[in-house]
């Protein structure tokens, strides 16, 4: 695996489970010679993702700080408006007992899943992969240690700059939104009660998504112009901007870490694979984080290709043969397009500022409030539970 992220250190472990301790596997990622993640950024892991972790093991070493979302509801309302009614709720579990989705650290996820990786026997590289050169029997590795190893696959989990899938000769289709998503934790008085709350603004989207204690991660969308102003103003006037959006039923509130500011774009790459190589998380896809799908999609390119090549190599098959590798394209292709043109879609359309087109998407959302079972649809499509899903992602080993 060429990046140590949570995409390639989920795949590692995937793949310990399912090809057993006879195999050999390395993570080259230069940053896994720190000590820790200095990530400060919290992630949705939506119900399929954590019967993931629950299957590799890695979710009982993370369930003290995951807080469970337990209901979510959507409002679409201009900044000053006095009151911001909710157009659209959902309960928050999708089967009884099992929440729709958890808030969780990424540190804490990724520091869970690198301790598991070692514990494990996979070889953390503090190096990355330089080049490759794919053959009928392996793959020639080039890291910029000079070492040069061999593999029978090679998946790319280098990021949205993937320089593995530019070597590769894989173009992307995207494009940038020309927003910027500010994070940060937020401390506040009252109990959040496990509650998320997507605002819909006119400059983008506002979500509080609750973490453990009286704490909410906060995934803030501007233009990138206006989100630099913003992050370029004293503490205490950020804190006057939060405050407007936020809202004062939670209490006083205060900001409990550096906010970052992150550019949003869309990015599809025009194939998943090539020779001996497969493209998973961000180096295949990115999209918008208006649904807070894009970890959970992900882990879903692991779930899939962790099981295609799993098979394969039970029937004795080449795990890095073009069958293989075809399976989990088209097993991830669809879906990815899918996800990315709703996310884009619903991007586009609440940014629209037109009263007449704000007036019927609220129709449109209404009609849904009152249709349990497309509700239910959309919801369970979100936790990765819809149609033929992976093992993995339905809490099955491999």
């Amino acid at each position: 695996m060429a990046g140590g992220g949570l995409a390639g250190l989920s795949l590692a472990l995937a793949l310990r489970q399912g090809l057993g301790d006879g195999a050999r596997f390395a993570v080259a990622d230069p940053a896994s010679s720190r000590p820790a993640s200095t990530d400060l950024r919290a992630s949705a892991i939506a119900a399929g993702a954590r019967r993931l972790f629950e299957a590799l093991g890695v979710w009982e070493r993370v369930a003290g700080e995951a807080e469970p979302i337990l209901a979510m509801e959507i409002t679409d309302s201009k900044l000053g408006d006095a009151a911001r009614p909710v157009f659209l709720s959902f309960d928050g579990e999708v089967e009884p007992g099992e929440p729709f989705a958890h808030m969780v650290p990424n540190a804490v996820l990724q520091d869970a899943m690198t301790e598991l990786a070692r514990a494990r026997g996979i070889e953390l590289l503090p190096t990355r992969v330089a080049g490759f050169t794919p053959g009928p029997a392996g793959t020639a590795l080039r890291l910029a240690d000079g070492a040069e190893p061999a593999a029978s696959l090679l998946a790319a989990c280098d990021g949205a700059r993937s320089k593995l899938r530019a070597l590769a000769g894989i173009g992307v289709t995207g494009w940038s939104y020309h927003q910027s998503a500010i994070v940060m934790t937020v401390g506040h008085e009252r109990p959040h009660g496990g509650r998320a709350i997507e605002h819909f603004l006119p400059a983008g989207p506002f979500a509080l998504l609750p973490l453990t204690g009286n704490r909410c991660s906060i995934v803030w969308t501007e233009p990138t112009e206006a989100a630099a102003r913003l992050l370029a103003l004293p503490r205490v006037l950020l804190r006057d901007e939060l405050e407007q959006r936020f809202g004062l039923e939670l209490g006083e509130i205060e900001i409990l870490d550096a906010p970052r500011a992150f550019p949003l774009g869309f990015q599809m790459a025009r194939a998943f694979i090539s020779d001996r190589l497969a493209l998973v998380g961000d180096a295949a896809h990115t999209i918008h984080p208006i649904a807070g799908q894009g970890i959970n999609m992900g882990l879903r390119d692991v779930a899939a290709l962790a099981e295609a090549v799993t098979d394969a190599a039970r029937l004795g098959l080449d795990i890095g043969g073009p069958d293989v590798l075809e399976r989990y394209q088209r097993w991830r292709r669809f879906d990815t397009l899918a996800m990315g043109a709703a996310t884009d879609g619903l991007n586009r359309l609440f940014g629209m500022r037109s009263d007449a087109v704000r007036l019927v998407r609220d129709v449109g959302l209404g009609l849904v409030e009152r249709l349990p079972a497309l509700k239910s649809f959309f919801i369970r499509d979100a936790a990765g539970l819809g149609g033929q899903s992976p093992r993995l992602l339905r809490g099955e080993a491999l």
